[in-house]
């Protein structure tokens, strides 16, 4: 093996390791405890949560409650505003979110659910409305 391809694959190591602590960093695991997602979601599903990805109105997202930063929310996205997000419940009747607490800082957002990966039964990628994506 010659100098330049050693350095090749050590530079594509590097690289590799670096997006792999890159992407650990920015992905979560949360998982619902509540009912105020059902349908979509139910207690018991297990989410991967990446964070920096653009919130749009529709996105499920996991952010720390307002009235207790230790516990975490799984709620959609209602409307987006340049800071604030408004933040809903699939189910009015048992949800807390921000028709009870109000708008929430777009910075305080954890990342948006892009995959439930257990229970396995209903394991799959997460797409805008909380369904598969489109294809």
């Amino acid at each position: 093996m010659t100098w330049g391809r050693l350095a090749a694959r050590a530079t594509a190591a590097v690289a590799t390791v670096v997006a792999g602590a890159v992407a650990l960093r920015s992905v979560r695991r949360v998982e619902v405890t509540g009912a105020s997602m059902r349908p979509t979601l139910e207690p018991g599903d297990r989410l991967l949560v990446l964070a920096g990805r653009r919130i749009r109105a529709g996105d499920l997202v996991a952010l720390p409650d307002p009235r207790e930063p230790a516990r975490t929310l799984v709620k959609r996205v209602g409307l987006v505003d340049e800071a604030k997000l408004t933040v809903l419940g699939d189910d009015p009747s048992a949800s807390t979110d921000s028709r009870s607490f109000g708008p929430v800082p777009t910075r305080t957002v954890l990342g948006r659910a892009i995959y439930r990966y257990g229970p396995s039964g209903r394991a799959g990628p997460i797409g805008r409305g909380g369904g598969p994506p489109r294809r």
